[in-house]
């Protein structure tokens, strides 16, 4: 009753009544964890197949075509994203994997308009939007892509409660009709995220790292964007916190056929969630595969190496793995990212496209 009374000083309001259903909607997801991870690798199996079996081409959301991203420092412009060609369909969750440094977070800042780009075009929906735009396409790419941010202290408005940080957007782009429609919303919402309604009164400071990036995800989820760009949403959280962010993620992208940019560095929760990886080594994209046939037949070597670094559970055979090491090559200018089978580009001289050839030929005997 004194927490009640606490709540109703501070917020002016009355109390939300802790809703029953929630409760028990919490605890079945929690039991349901295991069934749920089976049946979602299966339908992500099987929408894999139906897409590959079907000869229909998939609609492209975002195109990149010869992007150059740099940084100035006085005279000097350091190049970060070097000739960057990539394309990101509608409905798909696409992995970006690579090391620190290597271009990541650049390429989701630029699509969301962050971080202007030297050269090149980015295209969403066949626009283009890097560079001068008007200002009424600029409001609309404001709520069409979202950014859920890599650290979700630093994200949060700390002056502000959790309500406000919510509906930020909402307040912005007048996308509610009341002031009962706003907290509807609102409350729809947190509770969505695995949060209470008595939440909303609160401060960033008063939650756990877990609940922090919740409410970051609430704040771009409200928008009912087209496109998420997610930067390493789980790096900081413990590995429990983790499965529950990835999978609400992936909820919201079935339930509102959203795109997902998904950048991380671990490959094994890459594969969990993505429909396609792309592997970025010093801001140039090296492979790119359906997340099953990246695992299966990795080409390129820095893809190699970035598979043997993953754990394995069993001690003896991960006394005895070898790691490879890839230090980089001379003629990366000398390199093309060349498709060679279908949806699965590798870059190369041509003496290595040849090669890898040979050695899918191989594996398909």
């Amino acid at each position: 009753m004194e927490e009640e009374k606490k709540t109703t000083k501070l917020s002016g309001k009355k109390p939300v009544p802790r809703s029953p259903k929630v409760k028990v909607h919490v605890g079945k997801k929690e039991e349901e964890k295991p069934e749920v991870k089976e049946v979602k690798q299966e339908e992500k199996k099987t929408r894999t197949k139906k897409a590959e079996n079907s000869g229909e081409k998939k609609e492209v959301l975002v195109s990149m075509k010869h992007v150059q991203i740099g940084f100035k420092r006085g005279t000097k412009v350091r190049v970060v994203i070097d000739d960057l060609n990539l394309d990101i369909y509608k409905g798909e969750i696409f992995g970006l994997v690579g090391e620190s440094g290597s271009g990541k977070t650049t390429i989701g800042r630029a699509i969301i308009r962050i971080v202007p780009t030297i050269s090149g075009t980015i295209l969403y929906n066949g626009i283009k939007i890097n560079g001068k735009i008007s200002h009424r396409l600029d409001r609309q790419l404001k709520t069409k892509i979202q950014m859920i941010y890599q650290d979700p202290t630093a994200s949060l408005n700390e002056r502000a409660n959790v309500d406000y940080i919510i509906s930020e957007g909402l307040r912005a782009f007048h996308m509610y009709k009341n002031e009962a429609d706003r907290l509807k919303k609102v409350t729809d919402m947190i509770i969505r995220v695995g949060l209470r309604p008595e939440h909303l009164s609160r401060f960033p400071h008063e939650f756990s790292g877990g609940q922090r990036q919740r409410i970051g995800i609430a704040r771009s989820i409200i928008m009912n964007p087209e496109m998420i760009i997610a930067d390493e949403p789980i790096s900081a959280l413990d590995v429990s916190i983790r499965a529950q962010i990835l999978n609400l993620i992936e909820e919201f992208r079935d339930e509102r056929n959203m795109t997902v940019l998904f950048i991380a560095h671990d490959l094994s929760v890459v594969k969990y969630i993505s429909d396609r990886i792309g592997v970025i080594y010093h801001g140039q994209i090296v492979e790119v595969a359906s997340s099953d046939r990246l695992f299966e037949h990795p080409l390129h070597p820095y893809t190699q190496s970035l598979l043997t670094a993953i754990p394995i559970p069993d001690p003896h055979i991960e006394k005895n793995k070898k790691i490879r090491v890839y230090t980089g090559t001379d003629y990366e200018n000398q390199t093309e990212l060349v498709e060679v089978e279908e949806g699965h580009l590798v870059r190369g001289t041509k003496e290595e496209i040849e090669n890898y050839r040979k050695i899918l030929a191989k594996s398909k005997k």
